[in-house]
């Protein structure tokens, strides 16, 4: 197979040959993978204040009240990294199943399958714990609060979809290599351009497919990136950045890239801000590889990211299931419903119990899950299935 693609454009080389080399198990691959998930659940278990009102709870984030703690998000909102590094692995898983024989079709189905079921049961669960309640004791806001709770589903869609459209990412790949990426940003701006200047804010959930789909595709490039030299880490992560500053500094995009109520949104659905925010995640992260790389030949820290894989998907499916519980239980300690609308300094030294409430109410689900959820075969000296 050519490793080029469409005028010229190099794709990664045996990306898509079942004869490619036998993979080695980057074990940078699965700290990234389990740094991000626990950045987004501690982030929600947090950051999230509930409050409640006539109408039912909302939830809403110290980001609304607390003047320039929105730059800490440009480290924190690592979905963007999180898609990358889903496209590398899933590209690998590909390479190896096509190995054995296996068809792309039979691929995509078995991995949308094996996440799709635990999602879709825990929304039907706390649907129909919803519909229980509200009919037996007419709680007309326990709709809200069963959105709260599921919520966090909408990037489990997301990946989903991503992940169906693996054929169609091969294929655009193959045949056109990196200038996909200048078609889907082009794209992008568009698509900003009338949800901005036109307000036509429903065209901005095209972006849904385009903005992480670009993310899922740069993922293909990843072994190409750490052969890269240093310089060329330096140069994405800088382009990034300044990229973000000159986005946010127009004032045609918010600085923060996590959502906050009553302001335009960077994340739903995403805008250019954060591909730009791609690019300058992943060069950091390549630029901090040799370092992390040294700290993570320790055992027991290897065992930490082996551990945090193995449960991420229970972690984050049921992360809000432990999060409503755990606050449920505080509130009634307190006997009083809701938080206060404005952080104070006793607001951030709750912060620590509000986590490790929310992770004691989370851990039996996770064992539930462990012990009688969906077996996988045991992982061999490549990357661990996303």
């Amino acid at each position: 197979m050519s490793t080029t693609g469409g005028r010229g454009l190099p794709i990664p080389p045996s990306a898509f040959d079942s004869d490619a080399r036998p993979v080695v198990r980057d074990i940078y691959v699965d700290f990234l993978r389990a740094f991000s998930i626990l950045v987004v659940v501690l982030w929600h278990w947090a950051f999230t204040i509930l409050l409640w009102s006539p109408s039912g709870p909302s939830a809403t984030s110290p980001l609304g009240f607390t003047e320039g703690l929105w730059v800490l998000t440009w480290l924190f909102q690592v979905l963007p990294l999180f898609f990358f590094v889903g496209g590398y692995v899933h590209l690998r898983a590909w390479q190896r199943a096509k190995g054995r024989g296996e068809s792309l079709g039979r691929f995509v189905w078995i991995r949308v399958r094996r996440l799709s079921i635990p999602a879709v049961a825990l929304a039907a669960v706390w649907i129909t714990l919803g519909l229980l309640l509200g009919g037996a004791f007419d709680i007309a806001w326990i709709g809200r609060a069963v959105l709260l709770v599921i919520s966090p589903l909408w990037f489990i869609a997301v990946y989903l979809l991503l992940i169906a459209l693996i054929p169609l990412w091969f294929s655009l790949q193959e045949r056109f290599g990196a200038v996909v990426f200048v078609w889907m940003i082009g794209l992008t701006v568009v698509a900003d351009v009338l949800r901005f200047r036109l307000g036509i804010d429903e065209i901005g959930y095209v972006n849904m497919l385009l903005v992480w789909g670009v993310a899922f595709q740069a993922g293909f490039y990843y072994e190409r990136l750490v052969k890269a030299p240093r310089r060329v880490d330096s140069a994405l992560m800088l382009a990034g950045l300044f990229a973000l500053v000159g986005l946010v500094g127009s004032g045609l995009y918010p600085g923060s890239m996590v959502g906050v109520p009553g302001e335009t949104s960077n994340i739903a659905p995403p805008t250019l801000s954060i591909i730009a925010l791609l690019a300058f995640q992943v060069g950091a992260a390549e630029l901090a590889r040799p370092r992390m790389e040294r700290w993570l030949e320790r055992p027991r820290v290897r065992r930490v990211v082996e551990t945090v894989n193995r449960f991420a998907m229970p972690l984050f499916l049921f992360h809000g299931t432990g999060m409503a519980v755990g606050r449920f239980l505080i509130y009634f300690y307190n006997g009083e419903i809701g938080e206060r609308t404005v952080p104070d300094a006793a607001w951030w030294l709750q912060r620590p119990l509000y986590i490790g409430v929310s992770l004691l109410c989370t851990l039996p689900v996770i064992w539930i899950f462990a012990r009688y959820g969906p077996r996988r075969a045991p992982a061999g000296p490549h990357i661990a299935p996303a």
